[in-house]
C-alpha cells in the first residue's frame, strides 16, 4: 500500500471514530494528517463526515491549496492546520464542534484560558506531576480565517497541543494521528466534567 493510501486511511479511520461520537454536527469540522514536509491531506468542505467516500479529503500544499486539479474545496479552516505543520512536526490535527468545548469557551472565554489540575486525563499531555497544570488557551472567533490562522498560531509551540475558540470549537495535534485523537479525547472529558461539575455545583 502507498504513503498517501495508508494516510488517507489512517485519516478516514479517525473520522470514523469521531462520527460514531456525534462530533460532526451539520457537516461540521475539519481533520488533516501529514503526507509529507510539503503536502497534506484535509477533509474537504460541506462533506457528512458520518459517511466515508472516495471524495473525503483532497491533497493540500503547505498553504492551504489543493495540490492537484479537484472540484472539491479545502475546509474552511485549513489555514489552522498550516499553521501546525508549518511550526511543528505534527502529523495530525483535528477540529470538532461540541456543545461541551462551546460552552467551556464561553465561560472561560473572558479569561483567554482554562486550566485543569488534579485530573488524570491531563496525563495525555504528559504531565506527570502531581501539581500540573494543563493550560488551554482560549482565541477569539475571528469570522476572518487569515486572521483567526494567525491568533491560532500564537500558541503553537510544541509537536502537540491544543488550543478553543471561543464559541466555535476545539483544534488538538500532535505527532501522530493516535495521539492527536488521544488528545481530543480527554480535552473533551474534561469539558464535560468541568460542566457537569458546574451543573451540580450552580455556576462558577
Amino acid at each position: 500500500m502507498s504513503e498517501f493510501n495508508k494516510k488517507w486511511n489512517e485519516l478516514a479511520d479517525i473520522k470514523d471514530e469521531l462520527a460514531v461520537r456525534d462530533w460532526f454536527m451539520g457537516t461540521s469540522g475539519n481533520l488533516s494528517i501529514r503526507l509529507n514536509d510539503n503536502h497534506f491531506l484535509v477533509t474537504a468542505s460541506g462533506k457528512d463526515k458520518r459517511k466515508r467516500t472516495s471524495e473525503d479529503f483532497l491533497l493540500v500544499d503547505q498553504e492551504g491549496k489543493p495540490a492537484e486539479s479537484t472540484f472539491l474545496k479545502p475546509s474552511a479552516e485549513t489555514l489552522l492546520h498550516c499553521e501546525v505543520y508549518r511550526q511543528t512536526e505534527a502529523g495530525c490535527s483535528l477540529h470538532v464542534h461540541t456543545i461541551a468545548n462551546n460552552v467551556i469557551s464561553e465561560l472561560y472565554g473572558d479569561a483567554g484560558e482554562i486550566r485543569f489540575q488534579h485530573q488524570e486525563l491531563i496525563k495525555a499531555f504528559d504531565m506527570w506531576g502531581e501539581d500540573d497544570i494543563l493550560t488551554i488557551p482560549i482565541i477569539k472567533n475571528f469570522a476572518d480565517i487569515p486572521k483567526l490562522a494567525a491568533a491560532f498560531g500564537e500558541h503553537i509551540n510544541s509537536d502537540k497541543g491544543a488550543v478553543l475558540i471561543r464559541n466555535h470549537g476545539i483544534t488538538v495535534w500532535g505527532r501522530t494521528g493516535f495521539e492527536a485523537k488521544k488528545l481530543l479525547e480527554a480535552c473533551e472529558f474534561l469539558f464535560q466534567y468541568k460542566v457537569t461539575l458546574l451543573t451540580i455545583k450552580g455556576g462558577l
